[in-house]
């Protein structure tokens, strides 16, 4: 039997176990991780004296407790996942040759048929035209080509020139059209090609490809098909508008081959599907192309001054020939600088031309304008400048028996009195128009009763202020009866002589 202790000795034991137990407890190393390594020493703890704080322990970083250990499965290796790159197909070398670049960018739609059969014997039998043609292209058809590849257009375009003028840019038709791109006068002005007495950018190398291109694309916008748009430029858009609306009112179709158009019209798509055709496939015609490389041949070069076509030329060592090839719109002896102020040399030449400019101190231009201040004569005119009338009309190109009138700007050279550059208004505005030149006969009539000097000279078409100095009268004088009366009046040509005669039947 047990015998209870007395309840103070029972609270002092039960102090003693307790710090028995704690004193057990602190002394008992701490379990090692999964992770340690065997042989590694346990941390010294440093124990606290009965009765005393026991110090605060160092910050220590936490130490992660692996996770239970659970049977091996065996798992295969998840494979890390690589981005595939996006498959880009290996684009075609840049070609050498032109005419390589060019049957790359064909998009229309193919044209067969005899029309074209006829063209493509027509071309091929004549290989010196070809020659000729395609040779004189290499100025140019570096340029169209990098213009149409920039709107993203048919290269078929590039080759409208040779159906066009045989990409001859000063080349005239008889109804007046002119350039590469033969722009009619009012069609050339829509498109701000500048037209006065001494450029036509109809011609312009520049400004007619640009112009050329935009008509183009206006009219694939208005029509919606490359060859009605074709059409539309030979013909006129409102004439082969007319033709689509015609046959849609009778229940026809309405392509280009399906259209009554002139035999021209008819024949002008053809013809540049024949010239596509021995383009793609040469060999197959007999025909030799002369290699174009596929790079400028022109470069632009900027002008301050009005310069000399012959003093540009020699300062960027090519003929003038050449240099008039290369920028066929000026039409006289000089350039002005206020309206041209760039101008096209061969690639090479330009670095050449701007060298030699640098140290060049010579004059530059030997031409200016001279403003007319009244209508006259070649002879007048050439009397007031003191220069030969021979020159002045070879120079402005004045016809024959041609007055000029008043307000007309002609280029003259240079002298004391005449030693500017030519100012922006008339280089942009310059005209030079001119007037038939009247020959007149002397014939004498007789007066009627009361009649003055004037009524009489106005009555057979005189001059009067002319009738009164020739007769030596005032211009109101009364005449008497039958008086004697000398006159100048016009000779009429034989044309308008018969035209009177068959009036007066």
């Amino acid at each position: 039997m047990n015998h209870p202790l007395p309840p103070l000795m029972r609270s002092r034991w039960l102090a003693w176990l307790g710090l028995a137990l704690l004193l057990s407890a602190c002394s008992t190393p701490p379990a090692q991780p999964p992770n340690a390594r065997i042989g590694t020493p346990p941390p010294v703890v440093e124990r606290a004296q009965f009765g005393q704080q026991k110090p605060k322990p160092p910050v220590q970083t936490p130490v992660a407790v692996a996770a239970p250990t659970r049977p091996a499965v065996a798992v295969p290796p998840v494979p890390t996942p690589v981005a595939k790159a996006p498959t880009i197909p290996t684009p075609s070398p840049s070609p050498t040759d032109l005419w390589d670049r060019i049957r790359r960018g064909m998009a229309m739609a193919n044209l067969s048929g005899p029309r074209v059969d006829k063209r493509e014997q027509w071309y091929a039998s004549r290989p010196d035209y070809i020659q000729r043609m395609t040779e004189r292209s290499g100025r140019y058809l570096f340029h169209i080509v990098e213009e149409i590849e920039r709107r993203n257009m048919p290269m078929e375009l590039a080759l409208l020139p040779f159906i066009e003028s045989a990409f001859n840019p000063e080349a005239v038709s008889s109804a007046r059209a002119a350039g590469m791109w033969q722009f009619m006068p009012a069609t050339g002005k829509s498109f701000d090609l500048k037209q006065n007495a001494f450029r036509d950018e109809r011609r312009d190398v520049l400004a007619s490809t640009e112009a050329a291109l935009d008509y183009l694309q206006q009219l694939h916008d208005r029509f919606g098909d490359w060859h009605l748009a074709l059409a539309a430029y030979n013909w006129g858009q409102g004439n082969v508008n007319r033709a689509i609306t015609s046959n849609a009112r009778a229940g026809r179709p309405t392509a280009y081959t399906d259209l009554k158009m002139p035999l021209e019209t008819q024949d002008y798509v053809p013809k540049l599907q024949a010239v596509k055709n021995i383009v793609m496939r040469p060999e197959s015609f007999g025909v030799n192309l002369p290699e174009i490389d596929n790079h400028p041949f022109f470069s632009s070069v900027t002008i301050d001054r009005d310069m000399d076509v012959s003093v540009i030329a020699l300062l960027a060592d090519v003929q003038e020939s050449e240099f008039r090839a290369l920028n066929p719109a000026h039409k006289r002896p000089v350039v002005l600088a206020a309206a041209t102020p760039t101008i096209l040399l061969p690639w090479d030449n330009a670095a050449i031309f701007k060298t030699n400019l640098a140290s060049y101190d010579g004059p530059l231009a030997s031409w200016t304008t001279w403003t007319v201040p009244s209508t006259m004569t070649a002879s007048q005119a050439a009397s007031q400048l003191r220069w030969n009338e021979g020159s002045l009309r070879s120079v402005n190109q004045i016809p024959p028996r041609m007055r000029i009138l008043a307000g007309s700007n002609l280029l003259i050279p240079r002298s004391e009195r005449h030693t500017q550059d030519v100012p922006v208004h008339v280089a942009n505005s310059g005209r030079l128009e001119f007037q038939a030149e009247v020959r007149l006969r002397r014939i004498t009539v007789l007066a009627r009763p009361g009649e003055t000097l004037a009524q009489l000279a106005r009555r057979h078409k005189a001059d009067p202020k002319a009738t009164a100095q020739l007769n030596q009268l005032a211009l109101n004088a009364r005449l008497k009866k039958k008086q004697r009366v000398a006159l100048m009046v016009p000779v009429k040509s034989q044309a308008a002589r018969k035209v009177a005669s068959n009036k007066n039947r």
